[in-house]
């Protein structure tokens, strides 16, 4: 963490203002299921058996670095068993640095668990026990933005959504609140990651219905940065008219295994971002977890990519994508790993065009130095 001493006031400010320097990691979607809370079923794509010992390779990974934080966007349990969120909850209060967290759609599954959610977590940000987001002063000028996504609808059933009581906070903290640097985290996606995410019966699960509303406030106050998870993909996506970068990062039970190790400094008139993706590749269970990993997703995929090509807009016949499927066997794992580039000069079209285009588009997914203005 930055430390500067001997200086009066004004040379403090100065410095502050010339050079900021601080280091943070994001592990998302870890899915923390104890063993004998396993809920096993034959089409799942998570290896919830596997959420503890990645997340303890993680953890020792970290320790041999200087984070000075950890962000923790989402879905931090199988399905918001008490004793998940229990084990995680003692296990981050014993870390060396503050570790942030916010609830994801599987840790909430009910209105009743959202009341629940902050209990277990007073000690990673959250200082209201009756609010599932609250605002963190990181350092002297910097400052945390921990948003709720989850929302039920009169049905009860669960939804991404923002309620307008949030976006009034949000709006009244910039407002009012002023640091140079805002790094916001949530659940669902405020951008897309995947060709037609908003539009798409399956992607727009994964990200926010009112994520324009969101965007808009964020852009007003120079908001640059987002930390989000939910779509188990590596995936830094750009919007120019918001001036925004939604940085997703992958599950920790689903291939690649991927955390992220960031590093934010401050000189002059620019900010910078150095971001790595380290992978968990080993864990006690699985000596070669990736491949393994790999695999398993791919005799996985089949139902989901069927459901992609058969639907708007493709709409392909039942005929022709089971002669498409065969070329696809590794098409959600390339997605999930990012940087994806795809060629399929073999199938027809319009499904070579349209699956061609989930190619990843700038700037790269994994290892990246983004640039900011101030």
């Amino acid at each position: 963490m930055l430390q500067i001493t001997h200086n009066d006031g004004g040379e403090l400010f100065c410095a502050l203002l010339n050079f900021m320097r601080f280091k943070f990691a994001i592990a998302s979607d870890l899915h923390i299921t104890l063993p004998h809370t396993v809920f096993d079923h034959p089409g799942r794509f998570h290896l919830v058996e596997y959420s503890i010992p990645a997340f303890e390779v993680v953890l020792e990974g970290l320790s041999h670095t200087d984070i000075d934080f950890l962000l923790l966007p989402g879905d931090l349990t199988q399905h918001g068993e008490p004793e998940n969120h229990q084990w995680l909850s003692d296990r981050l209060q014993r870390l060396p640095y503050p570790v942030f967290v916010i609830p994801g759609n599987h840790d909430v599954p009910t209105p009743q668990s959202m009341e629940l959610f902050p209990s277990y977590y007073s000690h990673c940000g959250y200082g209201h026990k009756n609010r599932l987001y609250y605002s963190y002063q990181l350092m002297p000028e910097v400052r945390l933005l921990a948003m709720n996504s989850n929302w039920f609808d009169a049905e009860g059933n669960q939804r991404g959504r923002v309620d307008d009581q949030q976006l009034d906070w949000l709006e009244q903290e910039l407002a009012h609140k002023h640091y140079p640097v805002n790094l916001v985290m949530i659940h669902h996606n405020l951008l897309n990651h995947v060709p037609g995410q908003n539009r798409n019966p399956i992607g727009q699960r994964y990200i926010l219905e009112n994520a324009a509303a969101v965007c808009e406030i964020l852009h007003k106050y120079g908001v640059q940065l987002v930390f989000t998870g939910h779509l188990h993909v590596q995936d830094i996506a750009y919007d120019p008219t918001y001036a925004l970068y939604d940085i997703t990062t992958g599950s920790l039970v689903s291939y690649p295994h991927p955390y992220r190790l960031l590093e934010f400094a401050q000189a002059n008139h620019t900010y910078k971002l150095d971001i790595i993706s380290p992978r968990v590749s080993s864990i006690p269970e699985q000596s070669d977890l990736l491949n393994f990993s790999r695999e398993w997703m791919a005799n996985r995929s089949s139902p989901f990519v069927r459901r992609l090509l058969m639907q708007p807009p493709l709409n392909l016949s039942s005929a022709l994508v089971d002669q498409v499927l065969p070329h696809l066997r590794y098409f959600w794992s390339a997605i999930a790993d990012g940087d994806a580039v795809f060629t399929f000069p073999d199938l027809p079209e319009p499904a070579r065009s349209f699956l061609e285009d989930f190619s990843d588009r700038p700037p790269a997914d994994n290892q990246v130095s983004l640039t900011l203005p101030l």
